[in-house]
């Protein structure tokens, strides 16, 4: 996937200029109508988050040391819990979750359609067959889950049903925006998924520490820890986020090819704090609107009142969406902007692009989704199935714990994919008559039209 081709002589002079350029030297190409201004409470805002997400990072890191030490100690004196056969299925799932997301995303980037059909298509099954294994381990909490599980592969199943004509569509954006990677893309997403394989494992290790226990407290720290890691996992991914994005922004804007580890590092230095707030941020805005979207479906316009309550809360949800995207990352890596103000930003270049029908359409961010569903599922059928056969009492929390390894493991794999096509709608919402662009989104936005009338 590495960049190849071009002339090393002018590379070489553009890579000189940017070192040379400070991350908020970039040329600005519009802004907002309605500017919201960097305000001492904004960057007080940034710095605050990215230091309690360090703060977070060292105490989980003690808090699994202790749990850990604890467990094996009490393990040792108990026959209550078996670390030989709590800890082998999560961490083979947490292996396999790494390489099943790696090789996913190698195949998405050569075979974007195929890769697309395979994400609608087997994420309902494996949704189903995840819930056949929660129905037979048996417990209420598995009965639940797999419950769950089942009913949401057949709403999957229909859904993909319902957006089968949009997959043409979407493989050609992915395959637009993605077609000539940032360098170094392929070394980012290997040492992202590295990383959170040591990660996950030493958590998991600490999860083990306090299951072996299993008192009240115990129960507080292991969600304690499951949310650490929900958090940690899309910093991450919003960390090669944002630096992907800058890199492919600025050559969909300005034909710039950017140096990628130069905008890795000033992510690293300058932007942690944004990404933190929109790690946090994103995921609640996106769950709000994406149910905002379900329940105007269900309420449709026949009753009154249900009509008015679900119009009620999509108004919510649009607003709220205006000022948390995850579009605004583009410009947080390209213009060192606060996350709210990036998100405003880019939302309104939407509205006056007249593309908010053609977003809300997009398929490539239900892929990912889908796609992390599929491995997710995937790791629990291991994990899930080896404590089953070994010892049946573990089943459920290994298997639950391997979905959310597997899942986000998957979200950053992907995540490059992602910038690569939000970066490319930011820089064609700015500029829709950029030679660089092709005709893939004004023809779609024709189909849209026809429909409407």
């Amino acid at each position: 996937m590495e960049r190849s081709g071009d002339s090393h002589m002018q590379n070489s002079n553009l890579q000189t200029q940017e070192q040379t350029i400070p991350s908020t030297a970039i040329v600005k190409r519009q802004e907002p109508s309605i500017k919201i201004e960097a305000t001492v409470a904004g960057q007080f805002l940034r710095k605050l988050f990215q230091i309690i997400f360090y703060i977070q990072l060292f105490i989980v890191s003690i808090l699994v040391i202790v749990l850990t030490i604890r467990g094996l100690i009490y393990a040792s004196n108990t026959n209550r819990f078996h670390p030989k056969k709590w800890y082998p299925p999560l961490l083979v799932s947490t292996a396999s979750a790494g390489i099943v997301s790696f090789l996913w995303q190698s195949i998405s980037f050569h075979n974007p359609s195929k890769a697309i059909k395979a994400a609608f298509w087997v994420s309902p099954l494996l949704t189903c067959a995840v819930g056949v294994l929660h129905v037979l381990i048996g417990s209420p909490l598995s009965l639940a889950a797999g419950t769950i599980a089942v009913v949401s592969g057949v709403i999957e199943s229909l859904y993909a049903c319902w957006v089968n004509p949009k997959f043409l569509y979407a493989a050609d954006v992915l395959r637009d925006s993605t077609f000539c990677p940032p360098d170094k893309t392929t070394t980012f997403v290997t040492v992202s998924i590295i990383t959170c394989v040591f990660y996950s494992s030493f958590l998991v290790i600490g999860i083990g520490g306090a299951t072996a226990t299993g008192t009240g407290v115990d129960i507080f720290f292991i969600i304690f820890i499951v949310l650490t890691f929900a958090w940690s996992m899309q910093v991450i991914k919003n960390m090669l986020y944002v630096t992907i994005s800058r890199v492919r922004y600025m050559n969909f804007a300005s034909g710039v090819d950017m140096n990628s580890q130069i905008a890795l590092q000033d992510t690293v230095k300058h932007l942690v704090g944004s990404v933190c707030i929109g790690s946090a941020l994103v995921p609640v805005i996106g769950t709000i609107r994406g149910s905002a979207r379900a329940v105007n479906l269900i309420a449709g316009d026949t009753d009154e009142f249900l009509f008015s309550c679900a119009d009620c809360y999509s108004g919510v949800a649009s607003i709220l969406i205006t000022y948390g995207n995850r579009w605004g990352f583009v410009h947080v890596g390209a213009y060192n902007k606060g996350f709210v103000q990036a998100s405003a930003h880019t939302w309104e270049m939407f509205k006056r692009a007249g593309l908010i029908s053609l977003i809300d359409s997009d398929l490539t961010g239900v892929f990912c989704f889908l796609s992390g569903i599929s491995v997710g599922s995937i790791c629990t059928l291991i994990g899930g199935t080896w404590a089953l056969v070994i010892h049946k009492s573990y089943a459920t929390e290994v298997s639950i714990y391997a979905f959310l390894i597997g899942y986000f493991m998957c979200r950053i794999a992907l995540a490059w994919q992602q910038a690569c096509v939000s970066a490319y709608y930011v820089a064609y919402a700015e500029n829709p008559q950029s030679p660089r662009f092709r005709a893939t989104i004004p023809d779609r936005i024709q189909v849209l039209q026809r429909y409407q009338v």
